[in-house]
């Protein structure tokens, strides 16, 4: 059997379009600029390596070198998505490995810093919030400033032991605030967990049928920075006023974690609402208890003006 180099040469040989084709890649991929300064790095390859090597070559050729030819991410046009061609040498011999593009370096930065933040049942709109389209207002400054200050305080001596506990009425974009801090922090890798609290108690009584409950609550209490969404809005059962959100707030108390709140109470009426459990009883003492809590890890801060949502 021939060997199948001198058999392809002289299909080659007698097939002239072929010929003069191949030949012609053959020159524009040696012609190009990157793979003509390769050579030149490289004298010791032979003349035989590299023609043993053309397709390796051509596409190199063909690719993406570091996004020149792509616009993003998602647009890439090389064969490895995400990754761009590199031409080595080893023992006389060519090679070409893949590295992460620029635009995949970026992408899964991205990626990273939005996992940063992560909530439960709050729109796509709060986890987009920023701090740049907030309008300032006589009735916003004073939530404006407590927002500076805590940032302030993270940048210099990292996270304060006291979030902020936001209320006032329906509507004047208490929410919003909570995103808005979320996605400063993800700036710096600080990560937040955002919950929105009527969702939340019913979140933990369907955790009571899967066993699931004693870890969603440990994640709770570590959160770097948590989030919790219209206290108060909820009706809720003595246990979970005081085994669930009492062993949460208790926790990061002890540990020092800050702790931001919305509610349309300030901390007086909502330790009247969080007196009131759905069987009917009042229990002051208890929910007394709680505030205290809330005291411990936040600022109070009133927020107010019109109702935004009618605009």
């Amino acid at each position: 059997m021939k060997p199948v180099q001198s058999t392809l040469k002289k299909w080659m040989n007698e097939n002239k379009n072929f010929k003069d084709n191949y030949n012609k890649i053959k020159n524009e991929i040696l012609m190009d600029p990157e793979i003509k300064e390769f050579l030149l790095l490289h004298p010791e390859l032979t003349q035989r390596e590299i023609n043993k090597n053309l397709i390796k070559l051509y596409e190199y050729k063909t690719q993406s070198k570091q996004c020149d030819k792509c616009k993003s991410f998602g647009s890439c046009v090389n064969m490895l998505k995400g990754y761009s061609p590199i031409l080595k040498t080893d023992n006389n011999e060519i090679h070409m490995q893949y590295e992460k593009c620029h635009n995949h370096v970026a992408h899964e930065k991205q990626k990273q810093q939005q996992d940063l933040i992560q909530s439960l049942y709050m729109p796509k709109e709060i986890l987009n919030a920023s701090m740049k389209i907030i309008e300032s207002d006589d009735e916003r400054l004073e939530a404006i400033d407590a927002i500076d200050n805590f940032l302030v305080k993270v940048h210099s001596s990292g996270l304060p032991s006291k979030g902020i506990y936001f209320y006032g009425p329906f509507g004047v974009g208490k929410t919003f605030f909570l995103g808005a801090i979320a996605n400063e922090l993800r700036k710096i890798n600080i990560s937040s967990m955002i919950i929105y609290m009527p969702e939340f108690v019913r979140e933990i009584k369907a955790s009571l049928k899967d066993d699931s409950i004693n870890e969603k609550i440990e994640y709770f209490k570590k959160a770097e920075v948590l989030m919790i969404d219209d206290i108060g809005a909820e009706s809720q059962s003595a246990w979970f006023r005081d085994e669930i959100l009492g062993s949460i707030l208790q926790y990061r108390m002890m540990e020092g974690l800050p702790v931001f709140f919305t509610s349309n109470y300030n901390l007086d009426q909502l330790e009247d609402q969080l007196a009131k459990t759905n069987r009917g009883a009042i229990e002051t003492v208890k929910a007394g208890r709680i505030t205290e809590r809330i005291k411990q890890v936040s600022n109070e801060v009133r927020i107010a003006g019109e109702n935004r949502r009618n605009r």
